[in-house]
């Protein structure tokens, strides 16, 4: 095992020195080839090794060493030659996830889940719940902010329709696709009424993010949902997964018109070498690259380190003493543009704590990706599946923003811990008989 993970950091190691030498050299295709086809090699041999194709650290691979190749064809005027010590920071986040992930332990057989109609009750109970919740807060940021971003004409209408606390519980509903993919695994037989309820949860978990004009929401409430059908699935059906894309991408298309975002703004902003360059291409690239430029400019232009204040956001946002101390907040923020401000999922680390704070964040996140992997093989409880859907999208997309310093991931987990224990007191009770049983 350790041996394994040296070889592996050797290896790591000569090809993001040749990526920086290649890319210090202007040969930006190379730097970025050497990136991405390692990355491409990690995910496929995680794939081979545990038939999963969500696997955590293939994931994490093909978001930040992917992403930083990608990163490395400088496409836009935006981007410059990264510092040394942004290349060293690149290198040991990844290292570090690869150190906490090692395996340490046999990895259990898979325990499929069982049919249980208590627990699909109780599954569809937390999504309707969360659907009449998300309305009834939409309808209360509506009343307080007096529009609805889809009607409105602001470019960025979707950052003031938020009402302090309210706005966690109004998107939540992008956590019910997920939960009604888990009811269909553990639901033996549905009614009429099963499918109107979950059609309903559904249709809000769309029509809230369109509604508030977030392309982020409606992306994330799909992709949860993929990865929760892909782990709970052995025999994928294809034709699902293209058909979402296929609707998938209009949608998007028309998100980005709607928050009044035309071609000519877009190109504008991503300030693109080559002008010509369609803006299917300008977009997701410029939503990859241009994050770790803007880490980049933390590592150059940081004067002091916050010492944990990043990093503790989400308790001075959820408790609310951001309102009464407003200079925890206050430290400035290093960007290449005001428009983009999207930072990698290590930016408040580096911001507090430099390197040092960078690895060991890594290695907290791949020793709980490790046993979260474990844990979901044992079986049994269908909502740590739901653990496991959001912290492969946050890895998955670990080069778009701080996941672990936003008050928002950390809502999520929490209210998937109720309804984990929700769902879960079934197997107490059962137990309980069991021993009574016994006696």
């Amino acid at each position: 095992m350790f041996r394994n993970f040296i070889a592996e950091a050797v290896l790591c190691a000569v090809i993001y020195f040749g990526s920086f030498l290649a890319s210090r050299g202007g040969v930006h295709i190379l730097s970025s080839l050497l990136l991405v086809f390692y990355a491409l090699g990690v995910y496929i041999c995680r794939f081979r090794e545990s038939g999963n194709l969500v696997d955590m650290k293939g994931l994490f691979a093909l978001a930040w060493v992917g992403g930083q190749g990608i990163a490395c064809l400088q496409l836009s005027h935006l981007q410059t030659d990264w510092s040394v010590w942004t290349w060293l920071t690149f290198f040991l986040a990844y290292i570090g996830f690869c150190a906490g992930y090692m395996r340490r332990q046999s990895m259990p057989e898979h325990v499929a889940l069982a049919k249980d109609g208590v627990r699909a009750g109780r599954l569809l109970l937390c999504a309707c719940g969360l659907a009449v919740a998300s309305w009834v807060c939409f309808l209360i940021e509506f009343l307080a902010v007096g529009f609805i971003p889809l009607f409105s004409d602001k470019p960025h209408a979707y950052s003031y329709f938020h009402v302090s606390g309210v706005h966690y519980f109004t998107i939540s509903c992008i956590l019910i696709p997920a939960i009604t993919v888990l009811y269909w695994k553990v639901k033996e037989k549905r009614s009429r009424r099963d499918y109107v309820l979950l059609g309903i949860a559904n249709i809000t978990a769309v029509a809230v993010p369109v509604l508030c004009v977030s392309r982020f929401q409606l992306l994330f409430a799909v992709g949860f949902a993929v990865v929760v059908y892909i782990l709970t699935n052995r025999h994928l059906n294809w034709k699902v997964l293209v058909l979402l894309l296929v609707i998938m991408v209009p949608v998007y298309v028309g998100l980005t018109v709607a928050r009044n975002h035309d071609v000519e703004y877009l190109n504008g902003i991503f300030d693109m070498k080559n002008s010509s360059t369609p803006i299917f291409i300008t977009q997701p690239y410029i939503y990859v690259a241009n994050n770790f430029e803007n880490f980049n400019c933390l590592v150059e232009q940081i004067a002091e380190h916050t010492y944990g204040v990043r990093m503790l956001f989400p308790v001075f946002a959820l408790t609310g003493l951001k309102f009464i101390f407003p200079e925890l907040t206050a430290s400035p923020i290093y960007i290449t543009k005001p428009e983009l401000t999207t930072l990698t999922m290590f930016y408040d680390a580096y911001y507090d704590f430099g390197i040092a704070g960078v690895l060991l964040l890594a290695l907290i996140i791949g020793f709980a990706a490790r046993k979260l992997t474990v844990w979901i093989h044992k079986g049994g409880n269908p909502v740590a599946y739901l653990f496991y859907g959001q912290i492969a999208i946050y890895l998955g997309l670990a080069f778009f923003t701080t996941w672990f310093s936003n008050p928002t991931t950390w809502f999520w987990l929490a209210l998937t811990t109720v309804m984990y224990l929700f769902v879960g007191y079934q197997k107490k009770e059962e137990d309980g008989r069991w021993r009574k049983g016994l006696k």
